[in-house]
């Protein structure tokens, strides 16, 4: 190890997919001694192991090396699979291990796991993730945190090696609440923004009409850009989250609101609406996809028949 890693703490990282691998890149280009799980896409790890990340066979093996652990997977199965049991993060754990969740968990099983791991002495954070792959890249995303006051003062650097922006929401379990109601307001816009297309297109609009009048005012936003490249331009690289990730995530929140007493009229639509798409099996489609799934439900063909069949100059 050279003297510039020497001072830093020791990272370990599970799940270097979409987001997560260039979170562990931030970590690792920033002086962080970097162990990494195999991932079923052998790229991100081969490219993590030039920048000098070592590679562990499980995650007891991972923790055994690490002062603090992220977990950047599916959702709550997983985070489960990676702690628990023979070969999982607790077998393995120091005292004063951090894990940081960054998945989109069900706080149920966030709370019972961080309960879990303090009688190990082993300290579980939740800190979910907002943005894309792109931030994921540029060490810009940003994360909502549940955390004890002296364990986010521990792991706040670390953060700011992949993170623009942190929000310290307050104890272990609200980080992955807010998530939820984040991406319950993110994943109504697309609901939204698909159901007006498609009524807009049956009405004999074009997208990019759609697009000159909710795209020049004050409805325009961050994620309405992203959103719209796939009906304007055909980008399928613009909004990289999944149809059955956006249906989980609307499961966890329709659990917390049943849990709450919560009336969600709203938000059961929402979740409807990507249900019916992983239903059809278009589950691995991206959320802007939504569009063009809404629009068949209306007899109305993909945009990409639309701008296929416009003239050009």
């Amino acid at each position: 190890m050279n003297a510039a890693k020497a001072d830093k703490a020791t990272i370990g990282f599970i799940g270097v997919g979409l987001m997560g691998a260039g979170m562990a890149k931030n970590l690792v280009t920033k002086g962080h001694p970097l162990v990494v799980m195999g991932h079923r896409n052998r790229e991100p790890v081969e490219r993590l192991k030039a920048l000098g990340a070592r590679e562990a066979a499980s995650p007891k093996a991972l923790a055994a090396q690490c002062d603090i652990v992220h977990l950047c997977v599916t959702g709550s199965p997983q985070v489960e699979a990676s702690v628990r049991g023979e070969s999982g993060l607790l077998a393995g754990a120091k005292p004063g291990l951090v894990i940081i969740d960054c998945s989109t968990s069900n706080p149920v099983s966030t709370l019972a796991l961080a309960a879990e791991c303090e009688a190990h002495g082993v300290h579980f954070v939740d800190a979910p993730l907002s943005r894309t792959p792109k931030e994921a890249e540029a060490g810009t995303l940003d994360t909502m945190v549940g955390a004890a006051s002296e364990v986010f003062a521990r792991i706040e650097p670390v953060l700011r090696c992949w993170a623009g922006n942190v929000v310290h929401l307050g104890p272990v379990g609200l980080g992955h609440k807010m998530k939820l109601i984040n991406n319950f307001v993110a994943m109504g816009y697309a609901a939204l923004f698909a159901e007006a297309l498609a009524i807009a297109r049956k009405a004999g609009l074009s997208v990019p009409q759609f697009h000159s009048v909710i795209g020049s005012g004050r409805m325009r936003s961050p994620f309405y850009d992203t959103f719209m490249q796939w009906s304007l331009a055909g980008d399928d690289k613009a909004h990289l989250f999944t149809i059955s990730n956006a249906h989980k995530d609307m499961r966890y929140l329709a659990a917390m609101a049943g849990e709450l007493g919560a009336v969600n009229p709203m938000q059961a639509s929402v979740k409807n609406s990507f249900a019916a798409m992983e239903a059809a099996g278009q589950g691995e489609r991206f959320v802007p996809m939504l569009a063009d799934f809404i629009a068949a439900v209306n007899g109305v063909p993909p945009a990409a028949a639309q701008r296929q069949a416009q003239p050009r100059d």
